[in-house]
């Protein structure tokens, strides 16, 4: 439940009051790091019930609006401050600045932040039930580019970002297709709005990963001079909850995530059972998307799953943080690290009686 849009939400000025004024020190503290450390917390036992007085700092605007629309916000059993922010950029920022406990991401910030020091904790996973048929990106192709395959990018420009997704899932096409870096014109540009479908059909790059709804949109504006997409046929699905290793080292705050988990995975099958109040909610309403522009988004996101075991989750990340490693010059590590294995059942345990878990 993690809309990649073409538009960003627009600030909640009240939600984001606390949260900007530490941000506004971040270049005061760009150093600071995490205290606590994986040693730290894997033996901590959760305490069975959370103190109503505990608070969280929360960076999941649309969990925020799901929980509103299933009525269940009022019931969470303790406080939460939601920051209206999320993804790996912005949540590296306010985790330096100990302005956040909690936020939503996908799988590669998490792998950054422990390359810059930063140490965090993956506390859950999200998949889609189908990601092959149903991925979030598509590898958009260029006017006149000429490419029919992955095998077709050799020699050919591609729009690349290297701290976020859009960029790993580049070098993973790239192995599926048995190139590498030299095979091809890698073009550093940030995925942000519609950067990546603009630079398409001004054919600044001959490709590039977009994703849901600015998918629908290149095709409708550069389709008739020959934009089109292909599939590149990998998983592209990871979703999680990140959260600040000091965050869940604190007892009473590691229960209160343990309780945000469960709300979180029960409010991903309301979203998934409840297509038109999400579209007209939170797409319309919240992000001021078209009715049709969230039905497309809601056809494209399959349906969720929740992992009770994360071995395999694991074994697919310590692929991409040896990919990474290897291309982009770091050192790896054992991406096990990353998991807080303490919250591997709570998603699944919460969802066991709505939708069956692999």
């Amino acid at each position: 439940m993690m809309p990649r849009t073409a538009r960003p939400p627009l600030p909640r000025v009240g939600a984001l009051a606390a949260v900007a004024a530490s941000l506004l020190l971040t270049s005061c503290v760009s150093n600071a790091q995490s205290t606590a450390t994986s040693a730290d917390i894997a033996a901590k036992k959760i305490p069975a019930k959370v103190s109503a007085d505990t608070t969280l700092t929360v960076g999941a605007p649309d969990l925020k609006v799901a929980l509103e629309l299933s009525g269940q916000i009022g019931k969470l059993p303790f406080r939460v401050k939601w920051a209206n922010i999320s993804g790996g950029p912005q949540c590296s920022e306010a985790f330096r600045a100990h302005a956040l406990d909690v936020c939503s991401a996908a799988d590669i910030p998490s792998i950054n932040a422990h390359w810059t020091g930063l140490d965090t904790k993956l506390v859950a996973a999200r998949y889609r039930e189908d990601p092959i048929a149903d991925p979030i990106y598509e590898l958009g192709i260029a006017p006149g580019a000429r490419i029919r395959s992955l095998a077709d990018l050799r020699g050919k420009k591609i729009a690349y970002s290297p701290g976020q997704a859009q960029g790993a899932l580049v070098l993973r096409i790239l192995k599926k297709a048995h190139l590498t870096q030299k095979d091809v014109h890698l073009v550093e540009l940030a995925s942000t709005g519609d950067v990546y479908p603009t630079a398409l059909g001004n054919r600044q790059v001959d490709a590039a990963p977009i994703a849901d709804v600015n998918v629908k949109r290149y095709l409708t504006k550069y389709g008739g001079d020959g934009g089109t997409t292909i599939r590149h046929g990998l998983r592209d699905d990871p979703a999680h909850l990140w959260a600040l290793t000091d965050s869940v080292a604190d007892a009473q705050k590691s229960a209160a995530v343990r309780e945000l988990i469960a709300f979180w995975a029960r409010a991903q099958i309301w979203v998934d059972t409840h297509p038109r109040q999400w579209i007209d909610g939170y797409y319309v309403k919240d992000q001021g998307l078209s009715h049709e522009d969230g039905a497309y988004l809601v056809k494209r996101s399959g349906h969720p799953v929740f992992p009770a075991d994360w071995t395999d989750a694991i074994e697919r990340q310590q692929q991409t943080v040896d990919l990474l490693a290897k291309e982009q010059k770091h050192k790896t590590f054992d991406a096990g690290t990353l998991f807080d294995r303490r919250y591997e059942r709570v998603a699944a345990d919460a969802t066991a009686g709505e939708r069956k878990t692999p």
